[in-house]
């Protein structure tokens, strides 16, 4: 069974039209490619900056008999062999094969989708988390910027973009760098809402000062324990294979160390959480996500660093906490997105305080190549628009979401946000918080305070 508009989408990419998917997370964009790429003859390139996702997809479309593979830097060279001399044969059995945008600028493996073109087997190039391809971008990477070719070299194969994150300026930007505004009579464009309903939106007001984010978090999650534990079985529960006493999560943090530290003391508190970031083994970081995935005891919460979670194939995920402010407003939007892909009730809730929006403004301000100061610039207005968010006592958080990328009609959700819940509640909430800024911003004239900063 699909969902609203995949029919749509999948039925346009079958047509050879150019198509730009903008999707929640658990939309299913990856159907979208997927399918007719099975039933359309040639090879489907897909384009994707995550190792992760690549992987995960590719596992799954073998399970599933179909010829997928991934060419990336990780890949054994007799792999790579195999695949370059299956794309040599201008007939490759590989229906889709997943590359990294830094793999598409290499002259070898450009002249041969050259070869493969010329014998009429190129049937599509896909690129995913398009929004990278932007300056105005939350995530922009360089290399995405020379995905043009694709267009200049082969303007008769269709190009399908996704993205969950793009506003107006982010969609034109991408049309453009990729040539489908030159050809707009065979795009189709689906535009789909950015509201998640089935998701609880809070926004919880710290301080350094108050240092009680972990408190907090603790005596929530054995809550929920408690709830459970009261609670009968539930038809749901046996379906999704959750244990009763579990209750999957992700909580993102900024910082390597304090990824390793949090995940350490939940385990003091009998919580079975489990750090993952970029320096940890390879072995490691694959045993401890398989584990999490199957709902192993022990491995109930992954505490990350941002780059953890992009197509990570886990449904289940029942809460998404911030720790810290992320960089930008899409990137909480999409990470926040992990949660509740079944279509059941999840939680997210990002603490909030004013270090560490001084923080990670002055990360931002930092990060990027020199002279950058167009992306430098987008990034910095999407973090304002984040605290912004953070900040506002006055509406729905959800319809401030979709107001944010774009929608004109702004749904409200029903009782799902702080905001809606008990916004006499949230408006003290708030003034509690600015009242212990109030006692930071003292210190720190006094010289009693030191800022420090976290860099991943």
């Amino acid at each position: 069974m699909t969902r609203p508009h995949q029919r749509e989408i999948i039925l346009a990419a079958l047509d050879g039209k150019d198509v730009f998917v903008q999707a929640a997370t658990s939309f299913g964009k990856s159907l979208c490619f997927q399918l007719p790429a099975v039933i359309d003859p040639g090879i489907t390139i897909v384009i994707s900056p995550l190792l992760s996702l690549m992987m995960n997809q590719v596992e799954a479309l073998r399970a599933a008999n179909v010829d997928a593979r991934t060419l990336n830097s990780n890949i054994p060279l007799p792999e790579r062999d195999r695949i370059y001399q299956d794309l040599a044969t201008g007939h490759p059995h590989t229906r889709l094969l997943y590359v990294t945008p830094e793999l598409c600028s290499f002259d070898r493996f450009r002249e041969r989708l050259k070869f493969v073109h010329q014998q009429k087997e190129l049937a599509r190039i896909v690129v995913d988390e398009a929004h990278c391809i932007s300056e105005w971008g939350h995530d922009f990477r360089k290399d995405f910027k020379r995905l043009s070719w694709f267009r200049e070299t082969f303007p008769d194969v269709p190009i399908m973009c996704l993205t969950a994150t793009a506003n107006e300026q982010v969609r034109r930007d991408i049309l453009s760098t990729l040539g489908m505004d030159k050809t707009l009579d065979r795009l189709r464009n689906f535009t789909m809402t950015a509201h998640r309903p089935n998701l609880h939106l809070e926004v919880r007001f710290t301080s350094d000062e108050a240092n009680d984010r972990f408190d907090d978090f603790v005596t929530w999650l054995k809550g929920v324990y408690s709830r459970r534990a009261a609670a009968d079985r539930k038809p749901e529960l046996e379906a999704a294979s959750e244990r009763i006493d579990s209750v999957p999560g992700i909580i993102y943090t900024i910082s390597r160390d304090e990824c390793e530290s949090l995940a350490a003391a939940l385990r003091c508190e009998e919580i079975g959480a489990r750090p993952f970031h970029a320096k940890l083994p390879k072995q490691v970081k694959e045993e401890t996500l398989a584990r999490w995935i199957a709902n192993e005891r022990g491995y109930d919460i992954i505490v990350a660093t941002t780059a953890f979670g992009m197509g990570i194939d886990k449904e289940n995920v029942r809460f998404v906490v911030h720790w810290r402010l992320p960089k930008s407003f899409e990137g909480y939007y999409q990470e926040a997105g992990r949660a509740g892909r079944d279509g059941n009730a999840s939680y997210c809730f990002l603490y909030y305080a004013r270090e560490d929006r001084d923080r990670v403004c002055n990360m931002v301000m930092r990060d990027g190549p020199a002279g950058n100061d167009k992306n430098k610039q987008a990034r910095m207005e999407s973090l304002n628009r984040l605290v912004a968010y953070c900040e506002d006592t006055t509406g729905c958080r959800h319809a401030a979401i979709c107001k944010y990328f774009g929608e004109e009609k702004v749904p409200e959700c029903d009782y799902a946000c702080d905001w809606h819940k008990d916004a006499p509640g949230l408006k003290k909430r708030m003034m509690r918080g600015l009242a212990s800024e109030e006692w930071v911003s003292t210190q720190r004239q006094e010289g009693m305070y030191d800022d420090y900063y976290y860099s991943d």
